[in-house]
């Protein structure tokens, strides 16, 4: 027995599902790779440690702040050690021990300061015998971070643990491929239904206050509009800017210009399609070239995407060859960036950062955070614990006195305690809590005063009000401040916090917690999560606590869907899931689960929408039997593809012309008219019977059939392929990944135990998941279907099918073969077996031969031409 598993041992007894995960571990670790998700609250790092144990070699552990560092020595020291026997552990990466706990930014250092004298971080590693790595939120790291990272995994039979309690999903596509890259596919999670069941979250909804922006605002966003239609329409009349275009090279001389056109397919569509915008005919030889039918193609109206792929090229990426044009050119950017649309050489109609940034942070959210105060305080009254987070301090509204409030333009700690102040929401307990700013009540300094001695700090009178001091700390009592405040806030001395997420968002533990309003705009899924996470936990002095977790969004009157702000929000809440508003209860990541509405427009009733969220709202009391109701449903959380019906016609009507109705009202329809058809044909006809023979009748009946009911038989099939063949031949895709990932060697579970399910919903909507599979066999098959189903990108292989009819009536002709399987030719082949065995025929194709390419063109813009309906999403759900 090593000296890990000789003096280190768990004092106390595991949670059922830490117990479970812990049996499963030696099964996962065996590859030397593990990646584990644990929501706040699971005891991430007290398992951490017990892996490190379990795995007995000298471990290097991690984490992306000095605080969490600390925590992990804390962990040891409280839960392992007895009787300080085991002393073998360190701080200092400069002098490793058995137990080595430290930052990413301090192996970078050493990795800097190794290689200014001549050394390598990998012979440092080997020489202090360090066999494994602990990674604790390994993600949104410094570029150079990665790098010394990656050198690590380099040494041979390095066991590496990653922890985490949201993976990344929000990074760019780049930094999420590192992540993974990095820290393995998900091998299990620990999900957050499991530990409301076990007591160890406390139950918790999430909730949306909605606003609009304040009236300057609409005007700005308005002004803003006007000013971009105005110059697109002027742009398409200018003559000049249209011979621009035409004088091209890769429009004047297509034929010669194929290899740019297939590099870049999107700038030459926008030419055609501004031309076309234009009013001038295009010669349908170049649309040859994109590889459509020349006699039957629909031009996409300019829009504002479009026109941006058009401008970039034109005013960035071509730019310096086109000096011709240079004043036209020069001309058009000063306007867009005198709109805003031009920032940074990079062209953006939808809208700049700017805009967003201040419809993020509208004023009108300071109203949304006082009703949303105003009512919890009226539901708890003195059990009230309420906590707002923010991005920014705003120390320039602290000499606000007025009445005014539309002065508090930008949202802030400061403008947020300011607005609750004056409008008298919560003026005697309410307090500011940042790192740079700490304000509370005057009347709760001599309770301050008895957790901080008074040569530490200085209690200055608020300038706006004499009611309030500002607490100037001296010397290193950062931490105690910030400790004091807290526990102020636990007895209820304070009843409000304001404060910005950089502070009290990680790693600050408040657990009286029961109201949490999310006023902050830069936020990856990561830090929501975290933040989520401290209104979630359990409070043992509270046994009956819940956790209202309010969110906001500033609606944009001027967008179809409602704008940035909210669609920020619907990625917010993709990171973490949640038990549904919906009289049937279920547990699901994602906002749909709050049944908002998925159209918003200008004549949406805001005010109803947050009467009804106030309503769900009031109703803690039921909060704890909702949660158990949905965790009986189920015992572990999957991870599916979700196919949404997005058709027009209503999915019952839809559902009841598919094919099996669809053909029975054919087959009457057809024997009625005939037998009503027949006699007349008859009589019309005799003559031919007689002179011409039994066949040619018969030719000229079935002809007469044919067109008599032909539009009949058209309705019925195509009825069939858009409405029951996506369902079926999805399950069909499911059968051959789980074919190729089983026949590859990346299937572990026996797979008599593995099924692939779909499942339709009442509104038509359809998942398809794995049945049996462990996490990481679930997260491989999610992410190949996704990726089947996604628009074409630019695979190495394509599945190709040449039927017209499909086209036509909006169907796939396209399917890539998934990146994974696309490497090697082999391997590509083998997934056209199975895709041939469990799906249909088709072809292969390697896209990067000239013929390939332009295949691989008009996949591509298929989906932009003919707007394939296979729009699909990853979803996690309890089942």
């Amino acid at each position: 027995m090593s000296e890990l598993q000789k003096n280190l041992k768990f004092k106390f007894t595991w949670r059922s599902y830490q117990e479970k995960f812990l049996n499963r571990f030696e099964n996962h670790i065996k590859d030397n790779h593990l990646h584990i998700v644990a929501p706040p609250g699971s005891g991430k790092t007290i398992l951490g440690l017990e892996m490190l144990i379990r795995v007995n070699k000298p471990t290097l552990i991690l984490s992306p702040t000095l605080t969490i560092r600390n925590q992990w020595k804390d962990r040891l020291e409280t839960f392992f050690l007895a009787n300080n026997a085991f002393d073998n552990y360190t701080l200092d990466i400069k002098k490793p021990s058995l137990l080595t706990f430290s930052t990413y930014q301090s192996l970078h250092a050493l990795d800097k300061s190794l290689i200014e004298s001549e050394k390598s971080l990998l012979d440092y590693i080997t020489k202090h015998n360090i066999q494994t790595l602990v990674l604790d939120e390994a993600h949104h790291l410094k570029n150079a971070w990665w790098k010394s990272l990656f050198s690590l995994k380099q040494i041979e039979h390095m066991t590496v643990i990653s922890l985490t309690a949201t993976p990344p999903y929000d990074s760019t596509a780049q930094e999420l491929n590192k992540y993974f890259e990095l820290c393995g596919p998900l091998d299990d999670e620990i999900a957050v239904p499991d530990l409301i069941a076990n007591g160890d979250l406390c139950p918790h909804q999430d909730f949306v206050h909605f606003s609009q922006p304040d009236e300057a605002q609409i005007k700005y966003i308005v002004a803003y509009r006007e000013q971009i239609i105005a110059f697109n329409n002027a742009l398409v009349a200018n003559a000049d800017f249209q011979k621009l275009i035409t004088e091209l090279p890769i429009y004047t001389q297509s034929e010669q210009s194929l290899e740019d056109i297939y590099e870049n397919p999107e700038f030459f569509s926008s030419i055609l399609i501004f031309l076309n915008a234009c009013g001038r005919k295009t010669d349908k030889k170049k649309l040859k070239f994109l590889g459509f039918d020349v006699n039957n193609v629909q031009f996409p109206n300019l829009t504002y995407e479009w026109l941006e792929v058009l401008l970039q090229e034109l005013l960035v990426e071509q730019r310096e060859s086109l000096e011709a044009y240079e004043a036209l050119l020069f001309d058009i950017e000063k306007q867009l960036s005198r709109i805003g649309v031009y920032n940074k050489k990079r062209v953006n109609f939808i809208g700049d950062e700017q805009l967003y940034r201040n419809l993020a942070n509208s004023p009108s959210k300071l109203k949304s955070i006082s009703e949303i105060v105003s009512f919890e305080k009226g539901r708890l009254g003195q059990e009230l614990k309420a906590v707002i987070l923010t991005d920014f301090i705003r120390k320039e509204y602290l000499d606000f006195n007025g009445d005014d409030t539309t002065e508090l333009k930008k949202l802030g700690v400061v403008s947020i305690f300011q607005y609750l102040r004056t409008t008298g929401v919560s003026k005697e307990n309410i307090g500011v809590l940042s790192g740079s700013l700490v304000i509370i009540p005057k009347g709760s300094l001599h309770h301050f005063k008895k957790e901080v001695s008074s040569s530490n700090f200085k209690a200055l009178t608020l300038e706006s009000d004499d009611e309030f001091v500002v607490i100037n700390s001296f010397g290193s009592v950062k931490n105690t401040i910030v400790a004091s405040i807290t526990k102020l806030f636990q007895k209820g001395i304070l009843k409000i916090l304001v404060g910005t997420k950089s502070l009290l968002g990680e790693g600050w533990d408040a657990p009286a917690i029961n109201t949490l309003i999310l006023a902050s705009y830069i936020g990856s899924f990561v830090s929501s999560n975290q933040m989520r996470g401290r209104a979630i936990r359990i409070d043992e002095k509270i046994p009956n606590k819940t956790g209202n977790i309010w969110h906001l969004a500033c609606l944009d009157p001027t967008v179809i869907g409602g704008g940035k702000d909210l669609e920020k929000l619907h990625k917010r809440f993709e990171a973490f899931s949640g038990v549904s508003l919906s009289k049937t209860t279920y547990i699901e990541n994602g906002i749909e689960r709050l049944q908002i509405p998925t159209d918003f427009n200008p004549n949406i009733n805001l005010e109803a929408l947050n009467a009804k969220m106030f309503e769900a709202a009031s109703q803690r009391k039921v909060l704890k039997n909702r949660w158990f109701d949905a965790i009986e449903k189920g015992s572990v959380l999957i991870r599916e593809v979700k196919i949404p019906y997005l058709d027009k016609l209503p999915f019952k009507e839809a559902k009841r012309l598919r094919w099996g109705s669809a053909s029975k009202y054919l087959f009457l329809e057809v024997v009625v008219g005939a037998g009503l058809f027949f006699p007349e044909f008859l009589i019309k006809h005799l003559g031919t019977l007689f002179t011409k023979g039994v066949v040619q009748f018969i030719y000229i009946f079935l002809a007469g059939i044919f067109v008599g009911f032909a539009p009949k038989t058209y309705k019925a099939i195509k009825l069939y392929l858009l409405f029951g063949n996506t369902y079926k031949k999805t399950k069909r895709i499911g059968n051959a990944l789980l074919d190729i990932v089983n026949r590859t060697d990346r299937l572990h579970t026996p797979i008599k135990e593995v099924s692939v399910e779909t499942e339709q919903q009442l509104n038509g909507t359809f998942v398809c998941y794995l049945k049996g599979a462990t996490n990481a066999e679930s997260t491989l098959f999610v992410n190949l279907l996704a990726e089947i189903l996604a628009p074409v990108e630019n695979p190495r292989y394509l599945l190709v099918y040449k039927h017209w009819i499909k086209r036509h009536w909006g169907l796939r002709n396209y399917y890539v073969v998934p990146t994974q399987f696309g490497k090697r030719k082999e391997d590509a082949q083998l997934f056209h077996q199975c895709w041939k065995k469990h799906v249909d025929s088709s072809k292969l194709l390697y896209t990067r031969s000239l013929k390939g390419r332009k295949e691989l063109l008009k996949a591509r813009l298929s989906h932009i031409m003919y707007q394939f309906k296979e729009v699909s999403k990853k979803a996690i759900t309890w089942k």
